[in-house]
């Protein structure tokens, strides 16, 4: 018996990027995946995942609204959701001085107020279910500053703080809320915007002296999505190559 027979994901981003590696790697081990993003190609996408019964959602999770309707086309679709990984985000650069209201605004709508809409809906069903996990990307950029990142980094560090309330309030229904904060990560977006002196450079400040992969952060999501990880919750995980270490 596969680790995640039986359980159904809702996974954010899921058309591409880090969500549609989680979505992969739980969909490989058992689990039903529904799939949300964007993209209008979510639905072919998540169906052509491992298993079958997979279903794609198509949503603008800025929208306040959207999340609760999101949670209702899962359950009528496929059940209950037992996990909830929330990927989707924004990454939208600029000095301080320079940012623009309207991108500040987007990125705090994307990664911040998006991660908590979906968050909440999926906090009413599985603390009335008495089980669920619920893992946040993040990013190392939630506890260091970097240059050009005043909004993401801002996004991301609130993000971990809102992790800590929800796993706070709701321990004791069994539900486990935790943040996964990786270094850069090697998904086609990620090499491009890392290629050359600029990445080389970056790969050097890291003590293992190079970038995550999808499939390593795919991996630490699904520990935390477990059975085995019930203890967890309220934790960032760092997975930065030891680049916070020294």
């Amino acid at each position: 018996m596969s680790a995640f027979t039986g359980r159904i994901a809702v996974v954010t981003g899921a058309a591409s990027g880090i969500g549609l590696t989680v979505a992969e790697h739980l969909a490989e081990r058992g689990a039903t995946i529904v799939g949300v993003d964007v993209n209008d190609g979510v639905g072919e996408i998540v169906r052509g995942l491992p298993g079958d019964g997979h279903h794609g959602i198509v949503a603008d999770l800025t929208d306040p609204e959207a999340a609760a309707r999101v949670f209702d086309e899962a359950i009528d679709a496929v059940g209950t959701p037992h996990i909830l990984v929330n990927s989707a985000g924004v990454a939208l650069l600029d000095k301080a001085l320079d940012v623009p209201a309207s991108r500040w605004q987007l990125t705090m709508d994307i990664n911040l107020s998006g991660t908590f809409y979906m968050a909440q809906a999926a906090g009413r069903v599985m603390t009335e279910a008495g089980y669920g996990r619920i893992v946040n990307l993040a990013s190392q950029a939630s506890v260091i500053g970097l240059d050009e990142h005043a909004a993401y980094c801002a996004s991301k560090a609130a993000v971990v703080g809102l992790t800590r309330v929800l796993a706070r309030e709701w321990a004791r229904d069994g539900v486990t809320v935790n943040a996964v904060s990786p270094t850069v990560v090697e998904t086609p977006l990620g090499k491009a915007a890392w290629a050359g002196e600029k990445g080389e450079r970056a790969k050097a400040e890291i003590p293992v002296g190079r970038f995550a992969q999808p499939e390593e952060v795919a991996g630490l999501i699904a520990y935390l999505a477990s059975d085995e990880a019930a203890m967890v919750t309220g934790t960032n995980a760092l997975m930065d190559g030891g680049f916070t270490a020294i």
